[in-house]
């Protein structure tokens, strides 16, 4: 076998059909498309329709709930913020939801910050932040500190 014989294997490729070129070509004047309607104009794609069968869309199950007036708030864990306060990048004694932004440790506050009781504490922290997990507010105190939560925290 040489390269010049190589061949595909009869009827694996068919000519490209035509259309539009002449009534002796078979797929002249309509070209295939039929007689009018929104299926014979050009740019025209019906998204999900299938023929009047029950799109797929609309067979699969709807589940859940999304709640569109979600509170998202930065979550910080106590781990963290004791890293922050060995690095002398924040002041243990007034940790505010600006603070925690300064210092990096927060990109941005959404709708307020968390804190949750992840890691270890071992100084005594002031916080004022918008949430606390109950976890985080007793090992805060049980390291003499304390953890205000401020009111906006009560309307989410």
């Amino acid at each position: 076998m040489k390269l010049n014989e190589l061949r595909d294997n009869p009827g694996a490729t068919k000519p490209r059909k035509r259309v539009g070129r002449g009534p002796g070509s078979g797929t002249g004047k309509m070209g295939g498309r039929g007689i009018k309607g929104q299926k014979s104009r050009s740019g025209v794609a019906i998204n999900g329709y299938e023929g009047g069968q029950m799109p797929l869309y609309q067979r699969l199950p709807k589940r859940g709930f999304n709640m569109r007036t979600r509170k998202k708030f930065a979550v910080v864990n106590l781990g963290l913020i004791q890293k922050f306060i060995d690095l002398k990048k924040l002041d243990a004694s007034n940790i505010t939801e600006d603070s925690l932004v300064e210092s990096g440790l927060v990109r941005r506050k959404l709708d307020g910050v968390r804190i949750l009781a992840k890691g270890e504490l071992t100084t005594a922290i002031t916080a004022t932040v918008t949430g606390a997990s109950a976890s985080a507010i007793e090992v805060v105190a049980a390291k003499g500190g304390s953890l205000s939560v401020t009111k906006a925290a009560a309307d989410a």
